[in-house]
């Protein structure tokens, strides 16, 4: 078929049965008044001869218009193709000019006009020559389209490239032998281009794309992608065609299989009680909510209409399993014998007189009113001082289940809140699983290291717990995984942490906060005597007779082995000593009847601590401070010393932190306003450089609290007067002289107790922290409280100087 027309040499061209005058179709598009046709789904391309159906009356007289008159009419494609008469704005932005050529009634009486396209034309607007009849006439700009030059050797690859990828989209499509013929046949690159994105299965709005592009080289392009885009999508849904017939193979296989083998089973072992039966009959005992029973009613009807071979069902199953094992409305007797209560907490737990007292106040409350709301406590303190055995015997005062739930590490939130069971291994939270351990609605929880909780972009799990640990939420707690709100209001919940310091305050506000400071020299051996040593005897299968540790002995241990609040580390060194006797005794040695502080050389090796780390005052610019770690309370000493040098310099040492840092600039500004009524020359400042140190220089330290110990080691060194013997202080300083109080002063008391400490000097303001703490902590020290750093001055500079006083 010729599509053609030459206009020197005119001749009918014949198609098929259709003769076809090409003289008749010569005349020029009007641009400013081109009759337009509008179809549905077409769009044509330059160059292309095609078939089109005409079903809208409109399109009927704009065909035959042209036909009778041989006009050239616009074709342009609409954007929706169930608009019945479109206007400009519903129409592509593109078109070409065409002839209609022929217009045939199909043997089913379907009109059909033969169009062949010419050139591409841009829609400018409305014509406003003509308008009449319902036509469309539109006001058009003629394109001229970029095709390839003669010596591109792109081109015709692309070209290649597009002709083999559609004939192979073609090869299992039926009734597309005439377009195969075609695409096989023709002998224009361009044409054949505009004929395969003219005719390709593409969508309207893809087409339209393609005929905007002007440059004919773009076009073969873009169709290739697209092409190759199709090509990837028929490779996609065969093979998943492919995998749905095998799996639907595969499951006729196993349903036929899992018929014989149950019919072999019931041969065997005859009927056995139904799955869905046996969770009904547990759901009748179970006190559900009434929310909860419906849930597990819809659920349970649910598990019946799956398939026992499907993961669904094992999934469902587990679900209905978790719901039936919760202790619904379930509580436990709740202890009425506050005597055997207190009985149980000194029993199990030796010192601690405010801690117990605080634990046997609640008791009394939840003994006097069962149906109240538990607060929830939070236990604080170094490690090793009994925060987590406290729970264990909170729970036995009480005669509560107990458990135990770790929080140290945790990072991610459904840990707390639990995983929806659209996931793979969903299973519930930590909370709803300990209470499913415990069995009983109202246990005792203890959270364990709630400050070592993390966050990442899983969520933070502290924001979680806001809801577990609030009063007036708790009562109705939804977990993820059980997706029904629990009532965890008769929950008593306690937690444990090292430090405050990493908790949100929201969390804060929550919670009571019970200190644990740590023990005292006499209650580490009391608690050695009556529970550690016991126990560890015990755990390695010795009599009391077998081995006898001396009071005295633990005091060494105490003092020379292990430097801690708790007694984990004299745990360790008990259990070392334990350890040692048992090998000797194995291997016929002779060990000692009664371990004494002579022995402990050959049982523990040389000795790893010394009690009096306190250095003394034979030099000027060392003070002693009081710190406050995580671990308990630390002495640290200040060190300062002068050299001579041009300028004013001050050099820090020890990792120091930047508040410590800031803390010793502003001691030594102070110092420097301040040293005529110190007794300082100002040329000093001038002459020596001020070097200040913090030994232990691997340990980071940070916090004001060392403030006023910094002007004092400044002062000292400058002047060269020995400082008070056995004195240590903590406190903050400001730059006008004013002493601040710190935190942490029974800590830092307990470390002044084991260095030897007598004299202590705090800020006035910390007078009310040591009205809190016992006598017995106290005992044997002298506090010193100042408001002015002049004041510490004139406690702790003694108007001597050292022996080895430099010549300043």
């Amino acid at each position: 078929m010729n599509n053609g027309t030459d206009k020197d040499n005119p001749r009918i061209i014949s198609l098929g049965q259709i003769e076809i005058n090409p003289d008749k179709f010569n005349s020029e598009p009007n641009p400013d008044a081109l009759p337009i046709l509008a179809t549905q789904n077409l769009v044509l391309f330059p160059g292309v001869t095609t078939p089109l159906a005409l079903v809208r009356e409109q399109s009927k007289q704009i065909a035959q218009m042209a036909y009778e008159t041989g006009t050239p009419i616009g074709v342009v494609c609409q954007l929706d193709p169930e608009v019945e008469n479109p206007s400009i704005d519903q129409l592509q932005q593109f078109g070409v000019v065409a002839d209609v050529l022929k217009i045939f009634d199909l043997p089913d009486g379907q009109r059909t006009a033969l169009v062949r396209a010419r050139n591409k034309f841009q829609v400018l607007g409305y014509s406003d020559r003509y308008s009449f009849d319902g036509r469309i006439h539109l006001k058009v700009m003629m394109l001229k389209e970029q095709k390839p030059r003669k010596n591109d050797m792109t081109f015709p690859a692309i070209v290649k490239a597009v002709k083999e990828l559609m004939l192979k989209l073609l090869r299992n499509m039926e009734g597309a032998q005439d377009f195969v013929h075609n695409i096989q046949n023709y002998p224009d690159s361009v044409g054949l281009i505009n004929m395969i994105c003219s005719q390709s299965p593409f969508s309207s709005s893809v087409k339209g794309a393609l005929l905007a592009e002007n440059n004919i080289k773009e076009r073969a392009r873009t169709l290739l992608l697209e092409l190759t885009e199709q090509e990837h999508m028929h490779e996609v849904a065969q093979k998943i065609q492919s995998q749905a017939r095998e799996n639907f193979e595969q499951n006729q296989r196993q349903a036929f299989l899992q018929q014989q083998m149950e019919a072999i089973r019931q041969e065997l072992y005859g009927d056995t009680e139904d799955e869905l039966d046996s969770l009904r009959k547990r759901g009748e005992k179970v006190n559900f909510t009434d929310a909860a029973a419906k849930v597990f009613a819809k659920e349970l009807d649910k598990l019946a209409r799956l398939n026992p071979q499907s993961p669904d069902y094992s999934v469902q199953y587990t679900y209905l399993e978790t719901l039936l094992d919760l202790p619904w409305q379930k509580y436990s007797e709740l202890n009425t014998d506050l005597q055997l209560a207190r009985d149980i907490l000194d029993k199990e737990h030796y010192g601690l007189p405010k801690v117990k007292q605080r634990i046997l106040e609640q008791i009394a409350v939840l003994m006097n009113n069962p149906g109240g709301k538990s607060p929830i406590i939070c236990l604080v303190g170094p490690p090793g001082v009994g925060k987590t055995s406290l729970g264990q015997s909170i729970a036995n005062a009480l005669g509560r289940s107990y458990q135990r739930v770790s929080l140290g590490g945790l990072h991610d939130e459904a840990e707390i809140r639990g995983h929806r069971r659209t996931y793979i291994g969903a299973m519930p939270g930590r909370i709803i699983d300990a209470i499913k351990r415990a069995g009983d609605s109202n246990p005792v929880l203890l959270l364990d290291e709630i400050d070592k909780i993390g966050s990442d972009f899983k969520g933070d799990p502290s924001a979680a717990l806001l809801e577990v640990l609030d009063p007036e939420q708790n009562c109705r707690f939804h977990d993820n995984y059980v997706d029904v709100d629990y009532d965890l209001s008769k929950v008593l919940f306690i937690a444990t942490a090292n430090t405050l310091s990493t908790l949100s305050q929201p969390l804060l506000d929550r919670m009571e906060i019970i200190d644990l400071a740590g023990y005292l020299l006499e209650e580490k051996v009391e608690i050695a005597v009556r529970h550690i040593i016991p126990r560890i005897i015990a755990e390695n299968n010795l009599g009391s007779k077998d081995i006898k540790i001396a009071p005295e002995t633990i005091a060494v241990i105490i003092e020379k082995y292990t430097s801690e609040s708790g007694v984990r580390q004299l745990e360790k060194e008990i259990s070392k000593i334990v350890r040692k006797v048992i090998l000797e005794k194995m291997l016929g040695n002779k060990v000692p009847s009664k371990i004494l502080p002579k022995h402990l050389n050959a049982f523990l090796g040389v000795e790893k601590f010394n009690k009096d780390r306190y250095e003394g005052n034979e030099f000027a610019g060392v003070v002693t401070g009081l710190a406050w770690t995580a671990v308990g309370g630390e002495i640290l000493f200040i060190e300062s010393s002068l050299s001579k040098t041009k300028g004013d310099k001050l050099t820090l040492t020890g990792n120091l932190g930047n508040v410590m840092k800031e803390s010793a600039a502003i001691a030594l500004q102070y110092v420097r306003s301040h040293s005529a009524e110190i007794g300082i020359d100002d040329e000093l400042f001038e002459k020596y450089q001020l070097h200040l140190h913090v030994p232990e220089g691997a340990i980071p330290k940070d916090g004001p609290s060392a403030g006023i110990t910094m002007a004092t080691s400044i002062a000292s060194a400058f002047t060269q007067r020995r400082i008070k013997s056995k004195l240590a202080m903590t406190g903050e300083i400001t730059l006008r002289g004013k002493v601040l109080p710190v935190g942490g002063i029974k800590e830092k008391i307990l470390a002044a107790k084991r260095a030897g400490i007598t004299d202590i000097v705090l800020s006035v303001e910390n007078r009310k922290d040591i009205a809190d703490i016992d006598a017995v902590y106290v005992d044997g020290l002298t506090f010193h409280y100042v408001n002015t750093v002049m004041e510490v001055f004139d406690i702790a500079l003694l108007p001597e100087k050292v022996d080895n006083a430099i010549a300043l």
